[in-house]
């Protein structure tokens, strides 16, 4: 996987998101996860003509701690803060049409940079005010942008 286009970001040796750009075209099938995280992100391109058998998932018990969603982003630029568990601002990073994030962990926040068009990929059920808890963000004139596609 070319770094260029995949990025971590980490907080004390705990991975809070995974970014995909859209700039990522590799041949063949890539996870980016590793097995053990609840919410798996992966890459395909195949050639005309490939098969991928057909199957059915088994029902399978799993337990999931914290809920974990994919955002991607389809137009537009977003903002993305990202916090320690704690609730501590780390650095920011821009995300632009056609990339992916994975976010596992940690906090995080967003600002529209450009109207957007995202679609939203989480575990459920959505358990309400139980699922999650507010903390302060980050004030415009502190955010640090990691990086920036583009």
């Amino acid at each position: 996987m070319t770094a260029q286009w995949v990025e971590r970001v980490e907080s004390e040796g705990e991975q809070l998101a995974l970014i995909v750009r859209a700039g990522f075209h590799e041949p063949g099938v890539h996870f980016f996860t590793p097995d053990h995280l609840s919410q798996q992100l992966a890459h395909m391109r195949h050639p005309a003509g490939h098969v991928i058998e057909a199957h059915v998932h088994n029902p399978v018990r799993r337990e999931v701690q914290y809920t974990q969603e994919v955002l991607i982003l389809r137009r537009g630029r977003l903002r993305v803060d990202f916090y320690t568990p704690a609730g501590a601002y780390l650095l920011s990073s821009v995300l632009e049409a056609g990339d992916i994030i994975l976010l596992t962990s940690g906090g995080h926040g967003f600002e529209v940079l450009e109207e957007i068009e995202m679609i939203e990929v989480k575990q459920g059920p959505f358990i309400g005010a139980v699922d999650k808890r507010h903390i302060p963000g980050i004030a415009a004139a502190d955010v640090r942008v990691e990086r920036s596609a583009g």
